[in-house]
């Protein structure tokens, strides 16, 4: 088992950041969003300094896209089959996909994991093996309309492997993290946690993903309601822990991030969140060590309205809304040049005092 020690930032360093941005060369609080994004990066970087950070980096900046299969993927509660999460994970390995498209317009390195697909990739179809990391659970979860998606050395193996590839980055460099998935099933898989961890109705909690018509939302509702009822009917008496969650309803590749999350929050390095999906692996996260949240920053509000729910409940100040519903990492890839444009007037622009203007 592992086990996260997590501090909340310390903010007394906050007052030396927000002089710093009072005296740049503008009125203050006209930059917005862009403040706070620079103060919540900079109250992270100080806090090993034990000083308010002179310039902030964000070194090596580094999506993960976790993979993996679902049981539940089996009734058609996606516009695809399982079969299309390995096919799209050749697409991440070739450069095909969307996410793919903004990693390169914007200097990020992807890297793609495979938590548990049904298929496992083949070494002939791995153009680059410094891209692609396989840390498989097993062949897919179970179906959790039914039965519990994994077991509970499952939920710690994963945990343990996320972590591990969360350090691994961290020690060679990355000060950013941002983190993606795919996998056919996982907003299927996501609703469930949710409805489970917020105690909602599962109507609240799932909507179209990526596309699925009436007939096939009826059926996701009806499966998750199915789950859900199941689940609650065996632990009425004491409410499922966030791991117990995750055992009954979750996926390979959430739980996978959950650990990535906090194994970054514990190394003071912040996350940036992407979509519905993602937001749930930090929702878990937050509700199994609250001081994880400060060092996250949530990339986008999707068209999902579970999406905005979870958004709510954490108090998060999305950076972007763009109608976004694709999943990958997209959103956090598109938010990230919004990071570096705060960083950029943090660590550059000028003071009063330097440029002589007089207020």
């Amino acid at each position: 088992m592992i086990n996260f020690t997590i501090k909340p930032l310390d903010t007394k360093y906050l007052s030396a950041l927000e002089t710093v941005i009072n005296n740049k060369t503008k009125p203050p609080g006209a930059l917005g969003q862009l403040e706070n994004l620079a103060i919540q990066l900079g109250l992270i970087q100080s806090q090993p300094l034990e000083e308010a950070v002179v310039a902030i980096s964000l070194n090596k900046p580094t999506m993960l896209v976790f993979a993996a299969d679902h049981g539940i993927a089996k009734h058609g509660v996606s516009i695809a089959p399982s079969a299309v999460t390995r096919q799209m994970v050749l697409n991440f390995l070739t450069g095909g996909a969307a996410i793919n498209c903004f990693c390169r317009t914007n200097d990020i390195v992807l890297k793609v994991v495979d938590a548990g697909i049904i298929e496992p990739i083949k070494a002939v179809e791995i153009p680059d093996n410094n891209s692609f990391y396989q840390q498989r659970i097993a062949s897919g979860t179970q179906d959790f309309a039914t039965l519990p998606a994994m077991s509970g050395t499952e939920v710690e193996q994963s945990l343990a492997y996320g972590a591990s590839i969360a350090m691994q980055e961290i020690l060679q460099g990355c000060d950013i993290l941002m983190l993606g998935e795919m996998g056919i099933g996982n907003t299927s898989s996501a609703s469930a946690i949710m409805a489970l961890l917020l105690d909602l109705p599962v109507n609240t909690c799932v909507g179209q993903g990526t596309g699925i018509n009436q007939e096939q939302l009826l059926l996701k509702q009806q499966l998750i309601t199915q789950a859900v009822s199941r689940i609650n009917t065996r632990s009425a008496e004491v409410p499922l822990s966030p791991k117990e969650i995750m055992a009954e309803v979750g996926g390979f590749e959430i739980v996978q991030m959950v650990g990535a999350i906090l194994a970054s929050a514990q190394a003071k390095t912040p996350v940036l969140v992407d979509g519905f999906i993602v937001s749930i692996a930090a929702l878990l996260a937050v509700k199994m060590h609250p001081n994880s949240k400060d060092y996250l920053l949530f990339a986008h509000q999707s068209d999902e309205q579970a999406h905005q729910a979870i958004l709510t409940h954490l108090a998060a100040e999305p950076i972007l809304n763009l109608g976004l519903r694709l999943g990958e990492g997209t959103g956090a890839a598109l938010a990230f040049p919004l990071l570096k444009a705060a960083v950029s007037f943090y660590n550059d622009m000028a003071s009063f005092e330097s440029a002589g203007v007089t207020v």
